[in-house]
């Protein structure tokens, strides 16, 4: 979510300059990427650039030729970062050995389609409810166009007459699982490709205590843009002035007429009030709650000794499986940044779906792959598309 407000905010300095912006956005990858699909990049008419679409490797050439590439209307291009011996006409070879080929869409950002993206964009960071992109990424005079479903059912923008039946079925699919992916629509010999984009909405995070090792971990979470949440039940804890990048900071008494229930919903959840009475209270809240990890700081004795009390008194502890104590991964460092550290990589594995092990025992791909989906359309576009052919990754 940081990238989204990153490129909002160039979106509007540029607006504010009464200038225009190419947008570069990763379509498709091939082999060995920094970025996956969706990864954009703004490029201003002076060259300036606000996000990435690389480790590095593309950025320049992407910023140099980015006008003229769009002076007809959207483009696509492929950039390989291969050894230097592929032939120069597949895709601009950089020979950097990576073994990859990533294809990038660019567009004025002024566009009717551009617009469709940033209207999703700024619905997204206002509401905090995911959404579903479908954009036009084959070589054609479509290329570009986008349509987007909104959590209501809501479509806005346009597609191709024959694609709008099977294209919403795939955006339905992307809201529900949350995910991206290819789809290729093959119709009367020829194909037509859609990039189908999950917009995720910031990850939550939720504190419970205000005290000094929880100030890091406010500040590195909004690093990576989360929404932080910090609650405390002593007021001289829960101040502002303590947390001044937090999206807010409340003064939550251990009472049944304070319920942070609905903050937790999906959120990672840090229990480090350094008091048994509050740690108590929160983590029987934060068992309860649907939040999708839970870490309690402190020994493993304290714990355990925490659940035997909660198992007493109610017979059973829920939500247990989403239980981590000691709270984040074995680092071995022992300042509050380095505990931040330690949480904060913890809850991005478990978010991830990842162990938090070492990259180099990894025996798969370091990013997980993007599924690709094959389709045929009916002839007759009032039907829907028939059953999905083959699914293969990439």
């Amino acid at each position: 979510m940081a990238a989204v407000e990153q490129l909002l905010r160039a979106v509007d300095a540029v607006a504010e300059q009464g200038e225009e912006a190419v947008l570069a956005t990763v379509v498709k990858v091939e082999g060995s990427a920094y970025r996956r699909p969706g990864a954009r990049m703004l490029i201003t008419a002076l060259g300036q650039t606000e996000g990435t679409i690389s480790g590095g490797c593309l950025e320049s050439e992407v910023a140099r030729t980015a006008w003229w590439l769009t002076e007809s209307g959207p483009a696509l291009r492929s950039y390989s970062t291969a050894d230097d011996e592929e032939d120069g006409d597949v895709a601009v070879s950089f020979g950097l050995g990576c073994n990859g080929k990533v294809h990038i869409l660019f567009e004025r950002i002024d566009a009717p389609a551009g617009r469709v993206l940033l209207r999703g964009l700024r619905a997204l960071q206002a509401d905090g409810e995911g959404r579903a992109l479908a954009t036009l990424v084959s070589a054609s005079p479509d290329l570009g166009q986008r349509q987007l479903l909104n959590p209501d059912g809501g479509l806005e923008g346009q597609l191709p007459q024959a694609l709008q039946a099977p294209v919403q079925q795939a955006l339905q699919q992307a809201l529900v699982e949350r995910g991206t992916s290819l789809h290729r629509f093959q119709q009367a010999g020829s194909e037509v490709q859609v990039l189908v984009e999950y917009l995720a909405p910031a990850r939550r995070l939720v504190i419970f205590g205000g005290g000094h090792d929880a100030q890091p971990l406010v500040r590195m979470a909004k690093l990576l843009g989360w929404h932080v949440t910090v609650i405390d039940s002593r007021a001289h804890f829960a101040r502002d002035s303590r947390f001044p990048d937090a999206d807010q900071v409340l003064h939550g008494q251990l009472t049944d007429r304070f319920d942070p229930l609905p903050l937790l919903q999906g959120a990672a959840v840090a229990v480090m009030t350094h008091s048994l009475q509050q740690d108590a209270h929160w983590l029987a809240c934060a068992l309860a709650s649907e939040a999708v990890y839970i870490g309690q700081l402190g020994p493993r004795d304290r714990t355990e000794r925490l659940l035997r009390e909660m198992t007493a008194e109610r017979s059973v502890a829920p939500g247990l499986e989403r239980l981590y104590y000691p709270i984040g991964l074995d680092l071995g460092g022992d300042t509050p940044e380095s505990v931040a550290m330690a949480i904060l990589g913890e809850m991005t594995a478990v978010f991830n779906g990842r162990q938090g092990g070492m990259l180099k025992g990894r025996t798969s791909s370091i990013h997980d792959v993007s599924p690709t989906h094959y389709h045929q359309v009916a002839a007759d576009a009032e039907q829907q598309a028939d059953p999905l052919l083959r699914t293969e990754t990439y």
